[in-house]
């Protein structure tokens, strides 16, 4: 389980994702509870690169951007 996140340390193309894995994300307006952060190691916590002063991509873009890596690992199939 892989939660999508500001707060997050680690780049969403650093990690391997596996068929059965799950993607959480949070409302945009406040991203997701930090007892649901909390569970999770800081290896599952994957932030998206931004540009300095940028605050984060839409949700939609953001699920599409991490489904599309997933898929890119696993060679389109």
């Amino acid at each position: 389980m892989f939660a999508f996140t500001t707060k997050g340390s680690r780049p969403f193309h650093d990690a391997s994702f596996t068929p059965g894995d799950a993607f959480l994300f949070g409302p945009e307006s406040r991203g997701l509870p930090a007892d649901i952060l909390d569970s999770l190691s800081s290896e599952h916590r994957l932030r998206l690169p931004m540009r300095e002063g940028c605050r984060s991509l839409n949700l939609s873009n953001t699920v599409a951007v991490a489904v599309y890596e997933a898929w890119r690992q696993h060679g389109f199939a």
